[in-house]
């Protein structure tokens, strides 16, 4: 169960997805886990850097 409730549109993107996800071969499949999760560290490492960045707390270099 998630702790966050879905709209009914987040609801149905899942339900077309995984409509779309079970015509694909296991290479395409396997290929698409790939790219997905490379995505999804790329977004997280994307969401660190703007947090540090909106809080003020980037690590940069002090040459004093």
């Amino acid at each position: 169960m998630n702790p966050i409730e879905l709209t009914l549109e987040q609801q149905f993107n899942i339900r077309s997805f995984e409509a779309q996800v079970q015509h694909m071969s296991l290479d395409q499949a396997q290929q698409f886990l790939v790219q997905l999760y490379r995505q999804m560290v790329v977004r997280e490492a994307t969401y660190k850097h703007l947090l540090k960045h909106q809080w003020g707390i980037e690590q940069s270099p002090r040459f004093e």
